[in-house]
């Protein structure tokens, strides 16, 4: 009896050491291995400025391949700009782009992509996160609220995005400006989908402080300048470590951004291109996400993830933008917001 307890208190720790159960990867095809290794090297674009998670992912397929990665990481209009110059002037340099979905559609539908023609890892993305002849998920970014907590008692915390409206917050909610592209935009629009425009009028009479200097922002409110902040990456927060300050989960679920990836129209490195994408669906790549507050597009990766990053990884997803609506949505933040 005494044996079977311990054999299965081991089971017990083996299975808590992983955050999710594990599904087969693709096996590397070598006729496309040898084509991207031939060709020498993939050009990555890609719109998170000096993630750490990026170089993480991006050495791990070099030193698994051998293949070189030139990295240009911009912001995502600057990116925007510089694939519409480099296309309009015949200039094909970059292989493979990573950014928002919605602008990737964008980009989609302006002709800067081409279809990869097959990605074997895509099987293993969720249902909710498929890949397309096109367009491939890589991670998804996810938002919620940041608060003090020397300045908001655990009982003051707002529970629902719908505690934000309580009076006692009137000109202390810091907030990305929901005019602009960006985060404060993904949150006005989830958030008038969820609950219509008499929500956002009720925010904007407590008057929130709009800015878009996101670090300083984030330290503003461990300072105490400010009790929160909205929306609050997920992943942002664990540089946070040590401050007075706590992320919170609404129960509604959280907005979020899923970024893609595709290859870019007349790739230089197709096969590396390929492979490239490929490995970021790997459970190489999507634990290096996990572990950094994403949440990854492959619903059964093998590894061990820290509890805090587990309640990241598994929040319930409220809602996204839509690339159709988004330009109503910025009108009606201007609106709305003066």
């Amino acid at each position: 009896m005494i044996r079977i307890g311990l054999r299965l208190i081991a089971a017990i720790i083996v299975l808590s050491a992983m955050s999710l159960g594990a599904t087969a990867q693709e096996v590397d095809d070598p006729e496309q291995v040898a084509a991207a290794k031939k060709e020498g090297k993939v050009t990555f674009y890609t719109s998170f400025l000096g993630a750490p998670f990026h170089i993480a992912a991006i050495k791990s397929f070099e030193k698994k391949y051998g293949i070189s990665v030139e990295l240009l990481d911009v912001r995502a209009s600057e990116l925007r700009e510089r694939l519409r110059t480099e296309q309009a002037a015949g200039r094909f340099i970059g292989d493979v782009i990573q950014n928002g979905a919605a602008t990737m559609i964008r980009s989609q539908r302006d002709g800067e992509l081409q279809p990869h023609g097959g990605i074997p890892n895509a099987k293993r993305l969720s249902k909710e996160q498929s890949a397309t002849d096109v367009l491939v998920p890589s991670y998804i970014l996810a938002y919620g609220i940041l608060v003090n907590t020397a300045k908001v008692k655990s009982e003051d915390e707002p529970k629902s995005w719908k505690d934000l409206l309580n009076p006692v917050w009137k000109d202390k909610i810091l907030s990305d400006d929901m005019r602009a592209l960006g985060g404060g935009q993904v949150m006005f629009s989830v958030l008038q989908d969820a609950f219509g425009r008499e929500f956002h009028e009720k925010l904007a009479a407590l008057q929130p402080v709009f800015s878009r200097d996101v670090g300083n922002d984030e330290r503003r409110v461990a300072r105490g300048e400010y009790p929160m902040r909205i929306p609050q990456l997920f992943s942002n927060t664990t540089i946070l470590k040590g401050l007075p300050v706590k992320l919170v989960i609404p129960v509604e679920g959280v907005p979020y951004i899923r970024f893609d990836m595709a290859l870019l129209r007349n790739a230089p490195h197709p096969n590396a291109a390929r492979l490239f994408i490929n490995h970021y669906l790997s459970d190489e790549v999507q634990l290096i996400y996990a572990k950094a507050g994403l949440i990854p597009v492959v619903p059964n990766i093998n590894g061990t993830v820290k509890e805090e990053m587990r309640v990241l990884t598994n929040a319930k997803l409220l809602g996204t933008t839509n690339v159709d609506t988004q330009d109503a949505m910025l009108a009606l933040a201007k609106e709305i917001y003066k």
